[in-house]
């Protein structure tokens, strides 16, 4: 969308330029015929020039002797100006579409960044990474995208002009401050090369010691590596492809299932909700309270799974529902949990 917005400026500055040329030549031409051999092609184009222009310099070129001589001058000077307008008027917006409206518009977004809190940055956004990124936007949370490559960043912007952005290595301490670490939620460390992840897993994890990581691993041998200098999670598609292929050969139905639910408009997602001290002792019911949007398949206590809790069923704090929502019966099951008292 930005490239298409960009394409129609300078479309328009080579048709205002062609225009621009046309009347030049008609006016050349016109006073060459109209004034005769007595005056040279510089004389004419000089005539034209300072027609347009408004110079007002005087007939260089005698088209007195003709019925419909000054009606000519007139012509080339009224569309002479407005061609000259619609030239001025495209170059501006070719300069606003360019370096200098774009540097005002990162800084722009820049500062927006600086304002989120609680959001995720999404450091690579190449095949992986571009999916991780649709899923949260499916999910309604807000992210940041950390990209080296421009063109990268622009491929994704077709189809996501609105999308918060940071240019620049994310094993930078700087780009990641500048896509709002110190703020953030989480970080996905979803670069092509282990190393790259590696390091992203540091820095984020040395800045915001408080952010969950979760990492990019090809090679498993690495993965130890990875979670030791801060990775809360490693995750290899690889891995979790074979497993993946494995479950649609035996469970089928299963895997239909779970694709159905994320390729859905609805947005149903499985969720995880962690129980506030304000909810100890109130029974789970309290939950359903205006929010027919969710279903509560299991409660996590004490390290083992509670499933189909029935909603008589008195809370703990710590813990830990699994919750089947769409991204409004999220927010809303936030809202009671923190409203509750």
């Amino acid at each position: 969308m930005i490239q298409h917005q960009q394409s129609k400026v300078v479309r328009n500055l080579l048709i205002a330029m062609l225009l621009l040329i046309v009347v030049f030549v008609i006016g050349t031409l016109g006073y060459h015929i109209l004034g005769g051999p007595g005056y040279s092609w510089e004389d004419c184009f000089y005539m034209t020039f300072i027609t347009i222009a408004t110079i007002g310099y005087g007939e260089i070129v005698d088209v007195t002797h003709y019925e419909y001589g000054r009606l000519f001058t007139v012509f080339i000077g009224m569309s002479g100006i407005g061609v000259l307008g619609y030239v001025l008027s495209s170059f501006t917006a070719f300069m606003l579409e360019s370096d200098l409206n774009d540097s005002w518009r990162r800084k722009k977004m820049l500062n927006k960044i600086a304002q989120l809190k609680d959001h995720y940055i999404v450091c690579g956004v190449g095949l992986v990474g571009s999916n991780v990124a649709h899923e949260l936007e499916m999910t309604g949370r807000p992210f940041v995208i950390v990209e080296g490559e421009m063109t990268v960043i622009l491929r994704y912007l077709d189809t996501h002009p609105e999308q918060f952005y940071v240019q620049g290595d994310a094993t930078d301490n700087d780009v990641l401050l500048a896509a709002g670490v110190m703020h953030a939620r989480g970080v996905f460390a979803v670069a092509h090369d282990d190393s790259a992840n590696l390091v992203i897993s540091l820095s984020a994890k040395h800045l915001n010691p408080n952010l969950r990581v979760v990492a990019r691993c090809h090679d498993m041998k690495n993965a130890a590596k990875t979670r030791q200098v801060g990775a809360d999670e490693i995750v290899s598609p690889d891995y979790s492809g074979g497993l993946s292929l494995v479950s649609a050969m035996v469970r089928p139905n299963v895997m239909n299932f779970m694709d159905d639910m994320l390729k859905s408009d609805s947005k149903l997602r499985m969720e995880e909700i962690l129980i506030a001290a304000s909810l100890v002792d109130k029974p789970l019911s309290v939950l359903y309270q205006e929010n027919k949007d969710c279903m509560v398949l299991a409660i996590q206590r004490h390290g083992t799974w509670q499933f189909n809790p029935s909603s008589t069923q008195l809370l703990q704090e710590g813990d830990l529902m699994m919750v089947m929502t769409t991204p409004q019966g999220r927010s809303r099951l936030e809202q009671l949990i923190h409203g509750a008292g």
